[in-house]
């Protein structure tokens, strides 16, 4: 059965359980809150997005600090370039506490975590929850996460997928062991559940042997949600067959589009119904109640807040590489690009930004530190709708992924001035519609692989 386009954006809040936003020079901002330790700063933020009727608050994560540039912490620990990463389990539960319909999901590793580990996690905030997880699957980045679990160096870009793929399809059949009637709870005859509901795996792989079943039951969205986020032509394909959300890092519309359209025919050629997938951007969002005040706090990220240093320390943590031997003023040559093996897409990304001007390392790295590394939507709340509505209903988007410039401050101001606007215009819901994060995106919930493709209730 088709499933049609939502005519109401998906929105996501993009979070990080940090001393910063995405935006590494947010803890200068005048204003930003210094309890990032404390999980009421995290409360506070998870009930401004459910106010604004958001689908999902997901949490960016990394296994280590940045270290690549210099073979050391201490430029990322002394410039604040996101030296603090807090453990997401406990996070969530926090949030998922405050809130009874606002998605949660966060980033879990394909190459450092085992898969039993992510699956029992994620069921159980998803019964906790009452049905709202999410899981944003990764293969992790650099050599610095790597050596934090035992291991001298990351592993190889197609061999990490491959891992990858094995890893998905058990934890997809660990959430699917027990049958959603396995639980009988007889009391009188003593029975607790029908041990033919309830599947061990015997699974025994490339990478992984896992007997299961899984200690939690099936449950309420029968499976998380899943978020992929991969830009490679691996990561692309990947995502095609698994994911529910796909997140993007297109610098411009243009890109936007044509990634668009690339996706949704993978998405196709994998049997899946293209519609069924939402496919969203990371864009920056800057309102003001005036043009003047939101130029004004664009011009403060932009130019006063973000360190070079750690500009460039983010840039070795992202590309896997140590660029401590280079000035910030080198010209990314064309040696340096075949010499970095995570430089090639963000250059691309970047040369459609600056054009035909010459590309320094100081350039590349702003884009990986300030607001220039994605679209940016600066104005007024009505402006700044107009340009989402533009994007969505030219198919270059399902929703966005709105990335904070600074905690507290910018979702309050997007869900004040930037909500009412698009709720007017029909591309945001007034209020949540389902109990579940599935229900409430317009996903069908998925079939059990043990009960051979009959849907639940069946």
């Amino acid at each position: 059965m088709s499933t049609p386009r939502s005519d109401r954006m998906t929105l996501v809040a993009f979070m990080q359980a940090s001393n910063v936003s995405v935006y590494s020079g947010s803890w200068r901002y005048p204003s930003s809150a210094p309890d990032y330790l404390n999980l009421r700063y995290y409360q506070r933020i998870a009930r401004t997005l459910e106010d604004g009727c958001f689908d999902l608050m997901f949490f960016d994560d990394r296994l280590a600090m940045p270290a690549i540039y210099g073979n050391s912490v201490a430029d990322a620990v002394k410039y604040g370039a996101r030296p603090i990463k807090l453990d997401l389990t406990a996070v969530l539960g926090a949030a998922a506490a405050a809130t009874e319909h606002l998605g949660l999901g966060a980033t879990y590793s394909t190459t450092y975590y085992e898969p039993f580990h992510v699956a029992r996690t994620f069921a159980t905030l998803d019964h906790l929850s009452g049905g709202r997880a999410a899981w944003n699957v990764v293969t992790s980045v650099n050599d610095a996460e790597a050596q934090n679990f035992s291991v001298d160096a990351h592993s190889e870009h197609d061999r990490r997928y491959d891992r990858a793929e094995e890893f998905i399809d058990v934890v997809t059949k660990l959430w699917d062991s027990w049958e959603d009637d396995a639980i009988t709870g007889d009391k009188e005859a003593g029975v607790f559940a029908d041990p033919d509901k309830v599947h061990e795996l015997h699974h025994k792989g490339e990478f992984f042997t896992v007997r299961g079943p899984l200690t939690v039951p099936r449950t309420p969205q029968g499976r998380p949600v899943i978020i992929q986020a991969g830009q490679s032509g691996r990561g692309r394909s990947f995502a095609a067959k698994w994911a529910d959300l796909i997140f993007t890092g297109d610098p411009s519309q243009p890109v936007a589009t044509e990634h668009y359209r690339q996706q949704k025919e993978l998405i196709a050629e994998s049997g899946r119904e293209p519609d069924s997938v939402r496919i969203l951007p990371m864009v920056y969002v800057i309102v003001g109640e005036t043009e003047q005040i939101a130029a004004e706090k664009e011009s403060i990220f932009l130019n006063e807040l973000v360190h070079p240093m750690a500009s460039l320390t983010l840039l070795s943590e992202v590309t896997n590489h140590d660029f401590s031997g280079h000035s910030l003023d080198d010209v990314v040559t064309d040696e340096l690009i075949d010499s970095v093996s995570g430089i090639r897409g963000l250059v691309q990304g970047v040369k459609r930004h600056v054009g035909d001007q010459p590309l320094t390392l100081r350039v590349l790295a702003n884009h990986r530190a300030t607001l220039l590394q994605g679209p940016r939507f600066v104005g007024t709340g009505a402006q700044i709708a107009e340009q989402m509505q533009q994007w969505f209903e030219s198919r270059s988007c399902d929703g966005f992924v709105i990335a904070a410039t600074h905690f507290p401050g910018a979702f309050e101001d997007f869900v004040r001035l930037v909500i009412p606007e698009l709720q007017q215009r029909g591309l945001a819901r007034t209020e949540y519609s389902g109990n579940t994060l599935r229900e409430n995106l317009g996903l069908e919930r998925p079939a059990n692989v043990f009960t051979q493709g009959v849907p639940a209730g069946v």
